[in-house]
């Protein structure tokens, strides 16, 4: 299936690794061109891959998206080097696990900072050039947290769902002018940030990590977790003009896990 990505320029954020590198791997292995931004200096390696792989247009970025003027020099660097930006692909790595009571408030503010505010401020910086143009896609990469919460992870669960109703708005709001907004909310798939939360899990609860991960797929229609490979795949798909008539919608990636209701 063609999905229009051709000549395409994305932006994708922390993309040095896991779901965010799945991402841009696979923008570029259909043809877009493509930047991806991190606070790691592991970007450049990231970036070498992509070009290996896909012989695809890549720039590497360095940037801490808690700060905006990081954000607004990301953006301003791709569209110099790109010319244009038709997608968006907003991404964070997560806020750290915890209850409730083993958490402050400092813990709230790093996290409204890393999950929601960067968010923002990667709209404020593009939206006015997709206005510009007339057309745009952005897609934000959240948690399946937003449809049940999962446990220890309190910072998580409050704001990723923020972002899902910032989401839902836009759509609203920049669907009649041309711009697409939606999200994707990934289950359990096997990334490094997973496999941290097994071992605390493993931790808390005195077992194994090959117990937690155990746990963790019988609750899994399909019997096991996603690939950073077929996340990436669904995230192509999305936002690209293939998916031309969904807008607003926010997409469990999770093989079935939580299932909606009619």
């Amino acid at each position: 299936m063609d999905l229009g990505l051709t000549g395409k320029a994305v932006l994708v954020t922390a993309a040095s690794k896991g779901l965010g590198k799945a991402a841009a791997m696979e923008m570029a292995r259909n043809g877009a061109r493509v930047a991806i931004c991190s606070r790691s200096s592991a970007v450049d390696q990231a970036a070498d891959d992509i070009r290996t792989s896909t012989g695809a247009t890549v720039h590497a970025l360095h940037a801490d998206l808690t700060r905006r003027e990081d954000v607004d020099r990301v953006v301003s660097s791709t569209l110099e080097r790109l010319g244009q930006l038709d997608i968006l692909i907003i991404n964070a790595g997560g806020p750290p696990p915890g209850s409730f009571l083993e958490l402050g408030p400092q813990d709230w503010e790093a996290a409204v900072r890393l999950t929601l505010l960067s968010a923002v401020y990667l709209c404020y910086a593009v939206v006015p050039h997709m206005l510009e143009r007339g057309e745009g896609s952005i897609l934000a990469t959240q948690s399946i947290s937003v449809r049940q919460p999962l446990d220890n992870l309190i910072l998580s669960n409050s704001l990723r769902m923020a972002v899902i109703g910032l989401m839902k708005s836009l759509a609203n709001e920049l669907g009649p002018k041309g711009i697409r907004v939606n999200s994707i909310n990934p289950g359990w798939t096997r990334t490094e940030r997973v496999d941290q939360l097994l071992i605390d899990r493993a931790a808390r609860n005195g077992t194994s990590v090959a117990d937690e991960a155990a746990r963790v797929t019988r609750g899994i229609p399909l019997g096991r977790m996603g690939t950073v490979e077929e996340y990436g795949r669904a995230v192509a798909w999305l936002a690209s003009p293939a998916a031309s008539y969904i807008d607003g919608h926010a997409l469990s990636f999770d093989g079935g896990a939580i299932q909606a209701s009619l």
